[in-house]
């Protein structure tokens, strides 16, 4: 039986940040193989007419941009909410990846980054958010990982072991650094587990200690230093209305100002192998 071609979804909105995103999933799908796909989505209500232009002008969007390329690249409208729809149809097509572009968290522009979250939150497939077009063309040269006590720091490893193999990036674990006896000892265990997995898939990596507290914006500050590619980041299991109107850490590096890209990764026990994270990319 032949193997299902993977898909990376770029959500478009006709805006320079969806230009920004297409180029970050136009060098990931060269690299893996992907097939991508712009999709963009109306409101439910809209009218046959405006909802049949949308959906020439995303194809004839797709196909300037297969030619500008010179890879292949769909287009997909459909009626919704950005809030449910991108991530249902990412699910439903068993998208590897969805490439997001995003503002920063300035004035309104607060507003998006929140938005951001709330679409990431719902999806099975990782998330790479971006603000700016991808600074290299072939590689990811530095990943920021940060590492605390939670379990779900597991979860992303498939992504980081995805990165260092196909774009031979360096990975750069940040744990934090704490006189809590416990939590001490979740952190080393995440960390322990993070190294054992890098040294098996021959992935290059270097642990750096920051204070404990804050780590959202140390996070930055680091990535920011050491002119990071990538930030990968697992969002909070159980995002509440109070984070998406005050702002969750994630939302914070999602957005920052430094315009460094994240890659998000939801926490979900399936995911927790990294051969069923890696999907058709290939098993580590």
């Amino acid at each position: 039986m032949e193997e299902k071609q993977k898909l990376i979804v770029v959500p478009w909105d006709f805006t320079p940040v969806a230009e920004s995103a297409l180029a970050h999933a136009v060098k990931i799908g060269r690299m893996v193989g992907d097939n991508i796909c712009l999709l963009h989505i109306v409101d439910s209500n809209i009218k046959p007419k405006a909802e049949g232009e949308k959906k020439t002008l995303l194809k004839h969007v797709a196909e300037e941009n297969s030619r500008k390329y010179d890879f292949p690249i769909s287009a997909e409208v459909l009626r919704g909410s950005i809030f449910n729809s991108i991530a249902e149809y990412a699910n439903d097509q068993e998208a590897s990846l969805v490439v997001m572009g995003t503002h920063g968290m300035v004035g309104m522009q607060k507003i998006t980054g929140s938005w951001a979250l709330k679409v990431i939150v719902k999806s099975k497939a990782p998330f790479i958010v971006v603000q700016e077009p991808p600074a290299d063309q072939e590689r990811y040269h530095n990943i920021v990982f940060p590492i605390d006590f939670r379990v779900e720091n597991k979860e992303k490893m498939g992504m980081a072991i995805f990165m260092g193999k196909y774009f031979d990036s360096k990975i750069h674990i940040l744990r934090t650094t704490t006189n809590d006896k416990s939590l001490k000892t979740k952190i080393n265990r995440n960390l322990n587990f993070a190294v054992k997995y890098l040294i098996q898939n021959n992935v290059e990596y270097e642990i750096h200690e920051i204070p404990h507290g804050k780590m959202a914006q140390q996070t930055i500050d680091f990535a920011q230093r050491t002119k990071a590619d990538l930030i990968l980041i697992v969002t909070t299991k159980n995002i509440t209305l109070a984070d998406y109107m005050l702002g969750a850490s994630e939302q914070y590096i999602i957005a920052n100002s430094s315009k460094i890209p994240v890659c998000c990764v939801n926490p979900r026990a399936s995911f927790a192998s990294t051969s069923q994270f890696m999907g058709g990319w290939g098993g580590v």
